[in-house]
């Protein structure tokens, strides 16, 4: 079977879909690889090192001809376009978000692979990219936000006075808000950090981040990680604990997401305006509309004295990391769905059954089927 790797064409990404040390997984597996010319270059990953993992090197045409399609980003129509028809494609796909493709994937009878859908239980861990690629972001997130901020972190006791430790509030304690709170206390701030989820409290705690509770929160419901809508009531007394705690706050980070829903609003305008001059708001939920009602995607801004940064791609500012973890995840994937001599695909298996969209011609993911009404 051979493994086609597309170079990435999305505004401000950096990865790549394999590394030169997945390749070489792939070849011992007795995979054959292509690569698509300088898909590597961004991550510093050149065509002659991926030759020398075993991989030819050629155009984009001939890597979208290959058997399976390994991207980072979801293909474009255009590159749908250039596959063969029964081929497949894995990548971060959002299927619920993309109708369009969804078609275009039916046509040709695409088999669509995503890597967002992948389960998140214990034996696909090493599959998750969500995860992978969310715990880099949550380290970039803190880095962003103290570089925009004018005053350091740890406190300092000096002979020229003392300074006192920087206040830092998140929003989420996923895999990104917990590792914003490792990396943040790292380095020496106070840390507190609200999520709707009463369970997380632990791990919050564990990292030496303080937990606030909201009253209610045992009620919410969690789907695939995620947590799912909540009640008006709840939202109110979540707005008034942040009303309380942002004016005080340093840096702001927040993480929260809805699976297959624009992200809710937790920093109004009013809430900015509330904040102290010099602080600064990382928005890591701009690309799916935004936490911070202020912010704006891909820019970096300043309203009300404080500093909006909405960088839409995080892990791509790390493109070594990100792509690193990003081709063991895929190819963990890719083995566990496919031999050397084609796709292996059982329905009855749980991590095939929760990552496959379309195949033969139909769309057979639920949540996906659910949200499109295909």
């Amino acid at each position: 079977m051979i493994i086609g790797v597309v170079k990435e064409t999305k505004e401000f990404e950096r990865r790549v879909a394999l590394s030169p040390d997945g390749i070489k997984l792939l070849i011992k597996k007795e995979y054959q690889i292509l690569v698509e010319s300088g898909a590597g270059e961004s991550s510093y990953f050149s065509d002659q090192d991926y030759i020398a993992a075993g991989a030819k090197v050629g155009s984009k045409a001939e890597a979208l001809s290959a058997d399976v399609i390994l991207k980072v980003n979801a293909l474009t129509l255009e590159e749908v376009e250039g596959l063969k028809e029964s081929a497949a494609c894995m990548s971060f796909l959002y299927a619920y978000s993309h109708p369009d493709l969804v078609k275009a994937f039916l046509q040709k009878k695409i088999t669509a692979v995503s890597m967002d859908a992948v389960p998140r239980i214990s034996r696909a861990q090493k599959m998750d990219a969500l995860s992978s690629q969310a715990n880099l972001a949550g380290y970039k997130s803190v880095l962003l936000g103290a570089n925009y901020l004018g005053k350091i972190f740890p406190l300092l006791m000096t002979a020229s006075g003392t300074i006192t430790p920087a206040k830092v509030l998140i929003f989420g304690a996923g895999v990104a808000g917990l590792q914003a709170i490792a990396t943040a206390k790292r380095l020496g701030a106070i840390v507190e950090v609200s999520d709707v989820r009463p369970e997380t409290k632990e791990q919050v705690e564990s990292l030496g981040g303080r937990f606030l509770s909201v009253e209610g929160a045992e009620a919410v419901k969690v789907e695939g990680g995620y947590a799912a809508e909540v009640s008006a009531d709840f939202l109110a007394k979540q707005k008034k604990l942040i009303e309380d705690k942002i004016k005080d706050a340093d840096l702001v980070i927040t993480t929260a997401l809805v699976m297959g829903k624009k992200s809710p609003i937790l920093v109004t305008e009013e809430m900015v305006k509330s904040m102290k001059t010099g602080s600064v708001i990382v928005d890591m939920a701009v690309e799916s509309g935004g936490n911070c009602e202020i912010s704006e995607i891909n820019k970096i801004v300043v309203k009300h004295g404080v500093t909006l940064v909405g960088e839409s791609n995080l892990p791509a500012m790390l493109p070594v990391n990100a792509s690193l973890l990003y081709s063991t995840n895929i190819s963990t994937l890719l083995l566990h769905l496919s031999t050397k001599d084609g796709l292996n695909l059982d329905f009855e298996e749980e991590i095939t059954r929760g990552s496959v969209i379309t195949h033969e011609g139909a769309l057979i993911h639920e949540f996906t089927k659910k949200i499109l009404n295909l």
